[in-house]
């Protein structure tokens, strides 16, 4: 048997010609994976951390990057003639000499046995200070925020896609023609048969020559001495039929098509078609999930535009808290979203209003740390965004196709409590990093 329809995570294909097979699916991948190439590519023209080079011992290199940070924002600020100097240094004690220090003979399985476990243990001895006074309170607010912003978000991206489909599917249901008891003798069908039911029909010979049968279930019917000629059927199932002395030549037409104890008697299969004959005038669908995606996306941009001009001067907290108290009530009118025009309208508010919230929360919590404490709080914080995001997918899934309600009060309660407890957070916009 050839399978027309591959598992979910495998995508989907459709044949050009006779025997070419495209696979979208390895497509979209690569095309995914060149942002990830350009990223690492660009990585190693980007100068490494002063903290690093010091932790290393290499302090003129810390030393000639600080400078260069230094004279770039004192060009930007219109003082190319400030001349850049240092105080004072805190150098870091090296790893290095601490593996020294336990092991004088420096046997290399004590060192590195020795060396991860400092590592780990400085690890959570750091996070540990993350959550000690003064910073417990604030630590605490950000990860609810962290959690309950992706929560929010990337449930809703699983439930939005579904949801519209649903809808789709609904509107095409509803559309669908029923025929009954009807019998057809000598007749060619060489056209399009769409969104049809057949019920306890009779056909005699009949021919079927180069026609698609597109979403279209024959239910209790029987086919006696018919021709099937150049027929791809999609979505399209024959249920507890009877052939009689049928010939199928050049068809997809196979076991996983006759199905519900349908019977074929005395009839003939050469030819059949191999691969996928989808396309995308036969599925429209294929790639509305990807092109919804991309809507959601570019709705992005100027959410983006507004957070970069407007952070500084209406604060951090007010974009913060407004932006995702605003994209909960936009949530909340997606229970009156009949359409998939207003379904999609509503995606692409909801991500504007987000995106200015990730903006303005990725600065608080860049600049609610010190450097010593700054990688270990936002990698906690993130730590946290990915399980939300985990469960949000799990949960907002699981719900598609049930109800709206509870997503929708979900995402609502969530999203708008968290904007609350962000508004709690202290403002650092006049915060100096140390």
């Amino acid at each position: 048997l050839t399978w027309c329809c591959l598992p979910p995570l495998a995508g989907w294909s459709f044949s050009m010609g006779s025997a070419y097979q495209f696979h979208s699916w390895r497509v979209f991948v690569v095309v995914c994976a060149l942002p990830c190439v350009c990223a690492v590519v660009a990585l190693t023209f980007m100068p490494e951390s002063p903290r690093f080079y010091l932790e290393v011992g290499k302090h003129d290199e810390a030393w000639m990057i600080l400078k260069q940070i230094h004279d770039t924002n004192m060009r930007a600020r219109g003082q190319p003639e400030k001349v850049f100097t240092v105080n004072r240094i805190k150098i870091p004690k090296q790893l290095d000499e601490l593996v020294e220090m336990e092991s004088e003979s420096g046997n290399p399985v004590s060192k590195f046995f020795f060396r991860i476990k400092a590592e780990i243990h400085g690890i959570y001895l750091n996070l540990m200070k993350c959550f000690n006074y003064p910073m417990r309170e604030n630590m605490i607010r950000l990860a609810i925020v962290w959690f309950t912003l992706s929560f929010g978000y990337y449930g809703l991206s699983v439930w939005f896609p579904d949801v519209i489909k649903h809808l789709q599917a609904d509107e095409y249901a509803s559309k669908v023609k029923i025929y009954s008891n009807e019998r057809t003798e000598d007749f060619t069908f060489n056209f399009t048969l769409e969104n049809q039911i057949h019920k306890n029909a009779l056909f005699i010979n009949d021919k079927f020559i180069n026609m698609k049968l597109k979403s279209v279930t024959f239910i209790d019917s029987t086919f006696r001495n018919c021709y099937f000629d150049d027929v791809t059927s999609v979505g399209s199932f024959f249920r507890n039929c009877t052939f009689i002395d049928a010939f199928f030549f050049n068809t997809d037409i196979d076991e996983s098509k006759l199905i519900d104890g349908t019977e074929v008697v005395n009839s003939t299969f050469n030819h059949n078609k191999i691969g996928c004959q989808m396309t995308f005038d036969d599925d429209y669908s294929a790639y509305w999930v990807y092109f919804i995606n991309f809507l959601g996306t570019l709705a992005v941009l100027p959410g983006n535009i507004v957070s970069a001009l407007l952070m500084d001067k209406i604060g951090r907290l007010s974009m913060l808290g407004g932006s995702m108290v605003l994209s909960g009530i936009s949530c909340f009118f997606l229970w009156f979203g009949t359409s998939e025009s207003m379904m999609i309208f509503m995606l692409c508010l909801y991500n504007g209003l987000s995106i200015s919230a990730w903006n303005s929360l990725d600065v608080v919590t860049t600049e609610s740390f010190p450097t010593v404490r700054r990688g270990t709080g936002f990698g906690f914080c993130n730590a946290l965004c990915k399980l939300a995001a985990v469960l949000g997918n799990l949960i907002f899934g699981s719900l598609v196709g049930i109800t709206k309600a509870i997503p929708i009060l979900m995402a609502s309660s969530v999203l708008v409590g968290g904007g609350l407890v962000g508004l709690r957070l202290p403002d650092t916009r006049a915060n100096v990093l140390m």
